[in-house]
C-alpha cells in the first residue's frame, strides 16, 4: 500500500541519468539539489569508465544516498524515430547481441557488487505472436539474461512502452521466469502510442517491480514520437494511476525520470512535489 507522507523519503527515488552527471561527485551534488536521496543508478558508466566511476558507491554512501536499483542500456540503440528504435532497440538485433550479452554479464557483476535487488532495461520490441519468426529468439535471449541475474539473486524489470500491456503480459507469461517483471513507465505508453497508462498498469500489475514517475503528451501525427513533459503537465491521470497502485498494494519504489528539457533538477523537484501530493491523497 502506498504509504503516507511520513514515509515519503523511503518511497521516492530519481534516475541518475536524468541528472546528466559527469562523475560521481557531480551526481551526489545534483541529487542533493533535487532533494531525493535515493537513486536508480545507470550501470553503463561504471562498466564503460571504471576509473572515473570507481568511487561511486563510497561517494554516494558518504552523502547518505541509497541506490535502490540499477539500469543498463544496449549498444547501437537509435531513438531518432519509432522506426529506428524498433530496428535497433534492446537485445533484438542480431548484429549487437554478442556484445550486448557480454556487457550484460558485466552489468550483472556490478549490480551484485553493489548489492542491488533489481536491474531494469529496454528489451527491445517483443513479438506479439508465437508465429512470429523472432518470438522464440527473444524468449531464448531474455531467459538467458534473466538467468544471469537470477544466479546472483537479482530481479529484472523490462521497461514498458514498446508493446501494449496485454501483449507484454502474454509475453511474460510465455517467458516464465519468476525474477522477471516490469518497470512500469506511464509516459512511455503515451510516447509510443501503446494505450492508456492507467489501464496498462492494471493489466500488468502482477509483474510491476518498479514505477517511473514520468509524463508525456501524445503525438498529433501517427507513427511519430509523443513528447515528454514535466510530471503533472501531461496526459497521465496521476490520481487514477495512484489509485491502481493502492488497489494492488504496490510497495515498491516511485522513481522520477526526466529525459528531456534543460532544467532537470527543477523538473525533478516538480515531480517530487507531485508524488508528495499523491502520497497524501
Amino acid at each position: 500500500m502506498i504509504q503516507p507522507h511520513s514515509d515519503f523519503v523511503g518511497r521516492v527515488a530519481v534516475c541518475s541519468w536524468s541528472l546528466q552527471p559527469q562523475n560521481p561527485r557531480a551526481l551526489a551534488e545534483k541529487i542533493g539539489a533535487a532533494g531525493v536521496p535515493r537513486i536508480q543508478l545507470a550501470l553503463d558508466p561504471l562498466r564503460e569508465s571504471p576509473a572515473l566511476w570507481a568511487e561511486t558507491e563510497s561517494i554516494l554512501s558518504q552523502n547518505q544516498i541509497k541506490i535502490v536499483s540499477g539500469m543498463f542500456g544496449c549498444r547501437g540503440e537509435d531513438y531518432s524515430t519509432l522506426e529506428t528504435i524498433r530496428a535497433t532497440g534492446g537485445i533484438a538485433p542480431d548484429a549487437t547481441w554478442a556484445q550486448n550479452l557480454q556487457d550484460i554479464q558485466a552489468s550483472a557483476e556490478i549490480a551484485a557488487s553493489l548489492g542491488l535487488g533489481l536491474v531494469t532495461f529496454h528489451a527491445g520490441f517483443l513479438p506479439h505472436e508465437k508465429s512470429d519468426p523472432s518470438f522464440d529468439k527473444m524468449v531464448g535471449r531474455l531467459r538467458e539474461v534473466a538467468d544471469l541475474f537470477a544466479a546472483k539473486g537479482i530481479a529484472v524489470g523490462l521497461e514498458t512502452g514498446q508493446e501494449t500491456a496485454p501483449a507484454l503480459a502474454a509475453f511474460l507469461t510465455e517467458l516464465n521466469r519468476p525474477n522477471v517483471g516490469v518497470n512500469f513507465d506511464p509516459a512511455n505508453m503515451i510516447l509510443y502510442g501503446k494505450g492508456d497508462p492507467v489501464e496498462g498498469l492494471r493489466a500488468l500489475s502482477p509483474w510491476v517491480r518498479q514505477v517511473h514517475i514520468k509524463d508525456a503528451v501524445r503525438t498529433a501525427i501517427p507513427g511519430t514520437w509523443g513528447a515528454e513533459v514535466p510530471a503533472g503537465s501531461g496526459e497521465v491521470d496521476w490520481p487514477a494511476f495512484a489509485a491502481v497502485l493502492r488497489k494492488f498494494n504496490y510497495t515498491g519504489n516511485l522513481v522520477i525520470e526526466r529525459e528531456a528539457g534543460d532544467q532537470r533538477v527543477a523538473d525533478i523537484v516538480t515531480a517530487r512535489e507531485l508524488v508528495m501530493r499523491l502520497l497524501n491523497s
